[in-house]
């Protein structure tokens, strides 16, 4: 599999589990389509994971998930996450409009990409909660699919040089740490301002 963090030049994994082979196999005939488009011109822009209030990572459900402690490290938590605050995702696509190169792929993400092991118990303690319990890989395998332990074990981040080279593009968020406590400071502010 290599590093753990790929540029827009690496393949896809060849082998995903059963669960996702169909999103691959999507992800791949679409920006094959879209970057062999000549009218209109076609640029692929791949997310890291969204966060900002009320989205992605910030959702209700996955922040309750991890007060609750009920988001686990599965295996060596090894899965490397590419993030991106949704404002800088929202620049990065202005950006790409007008200054893309026409059958380019960009990696839209942020300076730091992480291992579960290292993002999730941040997360958790952002959040004041306790650090996440650990499971082991092949019990997650049973409860949550191969997917899953895929995601917490062996994914990989995505660089953004490109996207920082050819578009001119800097995230304002340029680590997930000072993004997520920005967030995580915002619903304190807005209560102080009611």
């Amino acid at each position: 599999m290599g590093g753990p963090i790929k540029s827009e030049a690496d393949p896809l994994d060849p082998e995903p589990p059963q669960e996702l082979r169909r999103t691959l196999d999507a992800i791949r005939y679409l920006e094959s389509a879209v970057t062999r488009s000549r009218e209109p011109e076609g640029i692929v822009l791949r997310y890291g994971a969204f966060y900002g209030l009320d989205t992605g990572v910030f959702d209700g459900p996955l922040v309750e998930q991890v007060r609750r402690r009920r988001a686990p490290i599965i295996g060596d938590g090894n899965g490397w996450w590419s993030f991106v605050q949704i404002d800088d995702a929202a620049r990065a696509t202005v950006f790409a409009i007008e200054r893309g190169q026409a059958g380019s792929i960009y990696n839209i993400v942020d300076d730091e990409p992480a291992p579960v092991r290292e993002w999730l118990p941040a997360l958790a303690k952002m959040h004041g909660a306790e650090a996440p319990f650990h499971i082991p890989a092949w019990l997650a395998r049973i409860v949550g699919g191969e997917h899953l332990v895929v995601m917490m074990t062996d994914i990989r981040g995505g660089s953004n040089a490109k996207a920082k080279r050819e578009l001119g593009w800097q995230p304002k968020f340029g680590s997930w740490r000072q993004g997520f406590a920005e967030i995580v400071r915002q619903p304190a502010r807005n209560k102080e301002a009611a």
